[in-house]
């Protein structure tokens, strides 16, 4: 009897992570920027949430997630209630439970590449198609380009803002007027994962189009700002509508006690959080005005990293950075291809970047 395997989860579409840390020789420090974590860690808070945690793991968890939508609904100061939220275990799961949700085989979504690639695998996992809209040579949405895409089989459209791995963001005005054209058939998910390093005037969260009920789902994560990568908790928020008929599909027992309680004392700890906002800001312009000096090409960015061409082969300039003990992650399986993604570290890694670059700089004029 042949066993009823599905062809379209068979396809290889492994999401591959940024790598441990490299092991090199005593006395050389490794810079992880390959991953876009934290460089500070997380918060003593955190810390002292899970220690104190750490006798009652013998028991189940809360059943539901309620104490933590209700952190959240302070943390986004009462402008949405904890029915709006939806929690879970990262913010990939998140999109895993959106597929879930919205697609069957046939049915279709709208990527523009280069994409975190959950987008278009969970897609895949669903029997649905992702229909790429390809971003402009600038890695700038096509936005009417994807209204344009839009068919009767349409479920939903992925938007990041700002966008992993190109940094680009897209202006309140522009997703206003795309929100307006979209069809009410179509659900919008925007992964603003990144939001709290965005810095440009016009750049909004999806907070505003969730107040006036448009169809919108918007995807967050404790692995960026609060450092909690390892705990694996994501959420995203939504209108009533959505929110209530997704939270259908969530499991008791969702979350562990660790994962809980250290996502709570993460919100609680804002001076982190700014903490945490302020060194990416300060790196960010360091890093940049580094490689502009250096007269490498890169992309403006308003998340914690940067999208680079690097000088030479993206495989060789990766196993020449990390000879230097430097881990940076190449991105051509996310849409990119021969292009570098480059976290911001504490100024102790981002000046060894620089300067491992101005070393293959200087051997890329000598042998020119």
């Amino acid at each position: 009897m042949q066993l009823g395997f599905k062809n379209y989860i068979l396809e290889d579409s492994t999401y591959k992570g940024g790598g441990k840390k490299i092991v090199m020789p005593d006395g050389v420090t490794v810079h992880k920027l390959s991953s876009n974590e934290n460089p500070l860690g997380y918060s003593p808070k955190v810390k002292q949430a899970l220690a104190n945690t750490l006798d009652d793991l013998s028991f189940y968890p809360d059943n539901t997630d309620i104490r933590l939508r209700e952190a959240l609904v302070k943390d986004f100061d009462g402008v949405l209630g904890a029915d709006n939220f939806i929690t879970a275990n990262s913010g990939s799961e998140i999109i895993d439970m959106i597929s879930k949700a919205f697609l069957s085989e046939n049915d279709e979504v709208i990527v523009s590449q280069p994409c975190f690639l959950p987008y278009t695998a969970f897609t895949r996992w669903m029997g649905a198609k992702a229909i790429n809209v390809p971003m402009t040579e600038d890695y700038n949405y096509n936005l009417d380009g994807i209204l344009e895409a839009i068919t009767d089989k349409t479920k939903l459209v992925f938007l990041a803002s700002p966008n992993n791995p190109s940094g680009n963001y897209i202006p309140l005005a522009d997703l206003r007027k795309f929100i307006e054209k979209l069809p009410e058939h179509v659900v919008l998910v925007l992964d603003e994962v990144y939001r709290h390093f965005a810095e440009a005037e016009d750049y909004t969260s999806g907070i505003p189009f969730v107040v006036e009920g448009k169809n919108v789902i918007a995807i967050n994560s404790f692995s960026k700002t609060y450092g909690l990568a390892g705990l694996r908790v994501g959420y995203c928020y939504a209108p009533l509508e959505i929110s209530n008929y997704m939270r259908k599909i969530c499991k008791p027992f969702l979350l562990s006690s660790l994962a809980l309680e250290g996502a709570i004392a993460a919100l609680e700890d804002v001076d982190f959080v700014n903490k945490t906002v302020a060194l990416v800001k300060e790196e960010r312009e360091f890093v940049l005005n580094g490689l502009h000096a250096l007269h490498i090409k890169y992309w403006p960015t308003q998340g914690n990293f940067v999208l680079i061409d690097p000088p030479i082969n993206d495989m060789e300039f990766t196993a020449f950075l990390e000879q230097k003990g430097i881990m940076v992650r190449p991105v051509g399986n996310f849409g990119a291809p021969g292009k570098v993604r480059i976290s911001f570290g504490v100024r102790e890694a981002n000046k060894a970047l620089l300067a491992a670059l101005e070393v293959l700089m200087k051997t890329q004029t000598t042998t020119a």
